[in-house]
């Protein structure tokens, strides 16, 4: 059984950095893409990153490339998401999803999902 666990989050201010984790276990992900999406308040949940576990390949959303740089640990399972330079418009529950094949950015494509952490940026 596939579990993710995020976890990393809190509450911070602006211009401050955050490093996110995501602890896969249940089976093996090298054939896998791993990706962060982000859910605002009222807002639908948004892609923000993703992996390919094999080769390291990443993708970025626009609103957080050159801030946000996502990788993994194949030692331990894990998938990072590091934040830096946060801005109040990055507060949102952060999930962690993972999908067999290539990297989708449309989170109805990705099979697993944890159960999120809380970013909040305070200006």
């Amino acid at each position: 059984q596939v579990q993710l666990v995020e976890s990393g989050g809190g509450l911070v201010q602006t211009g401050d950095s955050l490093r996110l984790s995501c602890a896969a276990s249940g089976r093996t992900f090298s054939s896998y893409a791993m990706g962060w999406f982000r859910q605002a308040p009222g807002k639908e949940r948004e892609f923000v990153a993703a992996i390919i576990w094999s080769s390291g390949s990443t993708y970025y959303a626009a609103s957080v490339k050159g801030r946000f740089t996502i990788s993994r640990e194949n030692v331990r399972n894990t998938v990072w998401l590091q934040m830096n330079s946060l801005k109040p418009e990055d507060t949102a529950v952060y999930y962690c999803a993972a999908r067999a094949g290539n990297i989708r950015t449309r989170d109805r494509e990705y099979a697993y999902w944890g159960q999120g952490t809380q970013v909040t940026v305070s200006s």
